[in-house]
């Protein structure tokens, strides 16, 4: 039954992305939505956001599996990742302020403990045996959702960024749910992977649609969703720590919640031959690609790489994680 159903989520959703992307995007420049790409030569405008048919794609998938299996746990995935999508294409709209965020995707949160699709006892690895969190995991879900959201909101910095670490990241997920013969959570994934891997080869560089917040947040809020409802918790954050340093860093430099449009002084700067070099400012916020430009400039595909290289390793120790856990 799962192999069958697997077959159809992943063709459908991957059919609905590819179909939704190119009307997206001709939709997008005819209506002047675009932005510049600036780590290009000539600055091209690139139309944003791809979250519209990243979320209307997945979506569809996980209404399929619904209709199949109906376990509850899909409603909650479902509106999880549409009340994260609608909060990012409002702030596509209105540019909201940067604390606001946070305290708006907690309504994403709650589908999940509305739903009870959750086990307030989170497996740890080693250890084998689970921790009994039965009030305090309902606040702590309240506390995921944005981080997760956030987080993988800033990790979007270059052409194929993302998307391609949300992809490796949830390996290590689709590892743990084998693992533990959470087959409808394994299927449950596949919407979110079949869409997200489409949506890699418009985001790729050079980019021809960015995500935008309706993409980047709803990508993170299902991603803390498919780790809590799966119990995969401690897989998901090791899965994410260069996401996880990357807000770290930023957060601590800055010492307050604001939009990386808000910041005066930005982290990197063009050279003229178009390679990235940190900045030397000392009110610069502290980055993740900062970090990996401290040794010399690179060009964009060059710290693309870094990144997705550490998100690979991050993705290595997450799946040692789920083997030491439940093998």
């Amino acid at each position: 039954m799962y192999i069958e159903l697997a077959l159809i989520v992943i063709v459908v959703s991957s059919l609905f992305t590819y179909l939704l992307m190119k009307i997206l995007i001709n939709i997008l420049k005819r209506n002047g939505w675009v932005v510049e790409d600036a780590h290009k030569p000539n600055r091209p405008l690139i139309p944003r956001p791809a979250g519209p048919a990243l979320i209307v794609s997945i979506l569809i998938g996980e209404g399929i599996l619904y209709y199949a299996t109906r376990d509850i746990r899909l409603l909650a995935l479902s509106f999880t990742l549409l009340l994260a999508g609608i909060i990012g294409f409002i702030d596509d709209v209105k540019h909201l302020k940067g604390y606001y965020k946070p305290i708006l995707l907690i309504l994403a949160a709650l589908p999940i403990i509305l739903l009870g699709a959750y086990v307030p006892q989170p497996l740890f690895p080693i250890y084998g045996k689970s921790v009994r969190l039965f009030i305090v995991y309902p606040l702590l879900i309240l506390i995921a959702i944005p981080v997760t959201a956030n987080t993988i909101n800033t990790i979007d910095v270059f052409n194929g960024v993302v998307s391609g670490f949300t992809l490796i990241a949830t390996i290590p997920l689709m590892v743990a749910f084998a693992l533990r013969g959470d087959w409808i959570i394994f299927t449950a994934a596949l919407p979110f992977i079949a869409s997200t891997s489409i949506f890699y080869l418009y985001h790729r560089n050079p980019s021809k649609i960015f995500p935008g917040d309706s993409g980047t947040l709803a990508l993170g809020a299902l991603y803390g969703a498919l780790a809590i409802c799966g119990r995969a918790e401690v897989v998901g954050v090791i899965a994410l720590l260069p996401a996880i340093l990357n807000s770290f860093f930023f957060l601590s430099s800055v010492r307050r919640i604001i939009e990386h449009r808000e910041v005066k002084e930005r982290p990197i700067k063009v050279l003229p031959d178009f390679r990235l070099a940190p900045s030397q400012s000392k009110d610069a916020p502290i980055t993740l690609t900062r970090l990996i430009l401290a040794k010399g400039p690179l060009n964009e595909t060059e710290v693309t790489r870094a990144i997705l290289t550490l998100t690979g390793v991050a993705a290595i120790l997450a799946v040692a994680t789920a083997l030491l856990t439940w093998w």
